[in-house]
């Protein structure tokens, strides 16, 4: 019979792309996934309403500096390193000297990562979008003339732009890294332009 030379190898292959798509928008850690948004988040609705739910401006404050602690520790310790898979802290030596670690974890044997794809953008449109905010917020309290609200929105810019400066290290490498990688940049656009100078006038 002519049929028992047909196979059904695209039907299985489809189905594996399925499950690999799956597991990629999959989001693995949930909880970790809410609180790395939940107090920062909150702290900037906490900052826009303030006003409108109490007149003390003390409760507001340290409302406001109480979610930003902790989502600085939530970020620091927990969500970076189950979301993304990295990781940065400060480690003191046994002569006294500071160091600043920034770790990423190394990716497995056969290749796979731990992370999804839909916790990496959760993760890092959180991490860029809520310090921009946190300038923006203190720009109008400059120009508002808002100075008892200055310190606060500081703070917020602070806090946030910490973890943000340490996970970018962290994804990128060390300061030498960048330092190399633009100098190795650099020094093939100049062979570049040395090489082909009518090249670069034509574009």
């Amino acid at each position: 019979d002519s049929n028992d030379d047909i196979e059904d190898v695209s039907l299985f292959d489809a189905d594996d792309d399925v499950s690999r798509r799956s597991k990629k928008s999959k989001i693995r850690h949930p909880v970790a996934s809410f609180f790395h948004l939940f107090f920062r988040v909150s702290a900037i609705v906490v900052y826009l309403l303030c006003e409108l739910l109490t007149s003390s401006f003390i409760a507001c404050m340290v409302t406001i500096i109480l979610l930003l602690s902790c989502d600085f520790w939530a970020v620091k310790n927990v969500t970076g390193r189950l979301m993304v898979g990295l990781r940065w802290w400060n480690q003191v030596d046994d002569d006294g000297r500071s160091h600043w670690v920034f770790e990423a974890r190394k990716v497995s044997a056969q290749g796979s990562k731990t992370s999804s794809e839909a916790e990496s953008r959760i993760f890092w449109l959180g991490l860029i979008t809520c310090p921009m905010i946190w300038v923006i917020f203190a720009f109008s309290a400059l120009f508002s003339f808002k100075v008892k609200w200055l310190a606060v929105v500081v703070m917020g810019v602070v806090l946030q732009g910490a973890n943000l400066y340490g996970y970018i290290r962290c994804k990128v490498g060390s300061r030498k890294n960048l330092t190399s990688m633009a100098t190795n940049y650099l020094g093939k656009q100049f062979l570049r332009q040395v090489r082909f100078p009518g090249f670069w006038k034509r574009s």
